[in-house]
């Protein structure tokens, strides 16, 4: 979840008359509410995911790139979160934290939290983790949370194929999401 490239998108876009209305249409499909994936499959998600972009955000700042997500199903049916990057001076920065599903167990919607565990009572330190796409093999995913602050474009591989990428990003958009600020995530040298 570190930063990089400013994606340069041309393809992605619906084409509205004249700009006003370009913005009037972002702006209504911003408001509206954030729909989650309608199943998750939990113990399928688990593994590595790499990401390929990011919103910019405070706690990945420190990242230069080669960032990955390493998600580990716990007897309990939490799941480990290991967040790892690459640093600018080359060191290895890593977040370990636990997710929860909340509701159903086929439920999309999980909360993480990087607190230690005897803070865990404290609802403030649960954010939200919503698979808001995913393919139907489990190999490129977008997770966000209700406000669209934060938005996440993960893989099973470091790279992605541009056509699936540029799909996806015209279903984020179609979300509501402003895909020009999503950052590329440097994955090799």
């Amino acid at each position: 979840m570190k930063s990089c490239l400013m994606v340069a998108l041309s393809s992605c876009f619906f084409f509205c008359e004249g700009a006003n209305s370009m913005e009037v249409d972002k702006k209504s499909l911003a408001s509206e509410p954030l729909a989650a994936i309608a199943v998750l499959d939990v113990p399928r998600y688990m593994g590595t995911w790499y990401e390929i972009a990011k919103y910019p955000n405070r706690f990945q700042k420190k990242c230069a790139g080669f960032t990955s997500a390493e998600y580990r199903l716990k007897a309990d049916g939490k799941v480990q979160v290991i967040n790892r990057c690459q640093l600018a001076e080359g060191g290895i920065s890593e977040a370990i934290g636990i997710a929860r599903q909340i509701g159903t167990a086929t439920s999309p919607k999980l909360k993480v939290s990087f607190a230690p565990a005897w803070l865990s009572f404290i609802p403030a330190v649960w954010g939200n983790y919503w698979v808001i796409d995913l393919d139907d093999d489990y190999q490129l995913a977008a997770v966000s949370e209700p406000n669209r602050e934060y938005l996440w474009v993960l893989s099973r591989t470091p790279k992605v194929n541009r056509k699936s990428y540029d799909a996806l990003l015209g279903r984020l958009a179609n979300k509501g999401f402003d895909i020009q600020k999503l950052e590329l995530t440097k994955q090799d040298n």
